[in-house]
């Protein structure tokens, strides 16, 4: 993309962040005449999980859920249109699978934005203020003043680090880094496993095919009773629907958190075929006598420290259930420990500007803002208290992108769907 310049008119709105979210924005607003946006990324350019490109890893949502289809099916911008410019159109029938690999839809994500003129990398954003008498946001990065009349926060959820393994030292490592990180990993005797999900599930299967070329010791814990699958029958994924979001967003705030907790294995659970898969690679490994690895549950991470001398690291565990400490020795240590968000440093200038719940988080209107204006700052994912699973659903990202594109017209631009589910939620 070409170098940032100042604009010479405010712009009706500033997208800050570029993950699937805000790039599906930008390409549903690119054709709207009406709208004049602008989209900024830290990085130089798209990248989306790299860390996690791992041999025939896919997406859990099927490829309609990419960046405009639910929304505008005619899209220039679609799944379908990458692949037929690809030359992979009738491949990708042929394998008969709804399912994207993850190095797929990556790829698919650059080229959208590679066709888009709303895009500016390199651009990290440094404050935003508030301009009363203009009634505009100003958006600082480090060579460029940008003006909008609204914000579309999109930054995203950094990798999350257990407080036990906060200034830990050694070369631990987050799953978020595991591709990069995997052959030091490979050249250590032990390697343990920290995290209940799909990364952690992935990161588990690729390790044990490998167990016995490298010759590591390998243990997985989590601190779930079990390895949950993913929920993903039909009657539950209607969860993932307007309703069910008009449902919960209007729940007590009290009864929305005790949800959000209990609503985990709806959206980070673990592929059932996986499951089944690592139970069938380590039946087959264990036709060759017992397979050097251990998969602990109801274990929780509550201290770890470091010898720099021998290159171990010492994890304090509970087994929840009997109530018993143990000790566990690895000298390799993976994290897939999911993500959590953190307020934007930036957004310290207009703090006052934004709704707070009782939890200290934002407090999401249905529309999606989070000003007291109630049209002024609009949030991509990050709302799984206000808006349950459907907030990082990869699905229902164009209905959010759809929902925000009426706010910001103040008329609906992409018809926006009201009723989908056959179940009732609420009496």
């Amino acid at each position: 993309m070409s170098t940032p310049l100042e604009p010479l008119a405010p712009l009706d709105f500033i997208g800050i962040g570029l993950g699937p979210f805000n790039l599906g924005l930008a390409c549903l607003t690119e054709p709207i005449d009406e709208l004049a946006g602008l989209f900024l990324e830290t990085k130089p350019n798209f990248e989306w999980h790299a860390g996690m490109f791992l041999e025939g890893a896919h997406l859990q949502t099927p490829f309609m859920s990419d960046l405009v289809t639910m929304a505008d099916p005619t899209s220039p911008y679609s799944f379908l249109q990458y692949l037929k410019e690809s030359g992979r159109l009738y491949s990708f029938y042929i394998r008969e699978n709804f399912y994207p690999l993850r190095t797929e839809y990556n790829d698919y994500c650059r080229w959208a934005a590679a066709k888009l003129s709303n895009i500016r990398f390199n651009q990290t954003v440094s404050s935003v203020e508030f301009d009363a008498e203009a009634e505009l946001y100003v958006v600082r990065t480090q060579d460029t003043t940008y003006r909008a009349r609204h914000l579309v926060l999109g930054t995203g959820t950094p990798p999350y680090i257990p407080d036990a393994c906060q200034d830990l030292g050694g070369d631990f490592v987050h799953n978020s880094r595991y591709v990069q990180s995997k052959e030091a990993l490979q050249a250590k005797k032990s390697i343990t496993l920290v995290g209940s999900g799909q990364s952690a599930a992935e990161i588990y299967y690729d390790l044990l095919s490998e167990i016995d070329v490298h010759g590591y010791r390998l243990n997985w814990v989590t601190r779930s009773p079990r390895f949950f699958p993913l929920e993903y029958t039909k009657l539950t994924l209607e969860m993932t629907s307007p309703e069910y979001v008009d449902y919960f967003h209007a729940l007590p705030e009290k009864t929305r958190y005790r949800l959000e907790s209990q609503q985990k294995n709806l959206f980070k659970g673990i592929d059932s075929e996986l499951i089944d898969a690592i139970f069938d690679l380590l039946y087959q490994k264990s036709l060759k006598g017992p397979v050097p690895t251990r998969l602990l549950t109801n274990s929780s991470l509550n201290t770890a420290s470091h010898d720099a001398g021998t290159g171990t690291y010492t994890l304090g565990l509970c087994q929840e259930e009997q109530g018993k400490d143990f000790e566990l020795l690895t000298e390799g240590l993976v994290l897939a420990t999911g993500y959590r968000y953190r307020t934007p440093a930036f957004l310290e200038g207009v703090r006052d500007r934004i709704r707070w719940d009782g939890q200290g988080r934002y407090d999401v209107a249905r529309n999606y803002s989070i000003d007291t204006t109630g049209r002024g700052i609009f949030l991509q994912n990050a709302a799984v208290h206000t808006h349950s699973i459907t907030s990082p659903d990869l699905g229902m990202s164009a209905y959010r992108n759809a929902y925000i594109i009426g706010e910001l017209l103040g008329s609906e631009y992409y018809p926006v769907e009201k009723t989908i589910a056959f179940q009732e939620f609420a009496i």
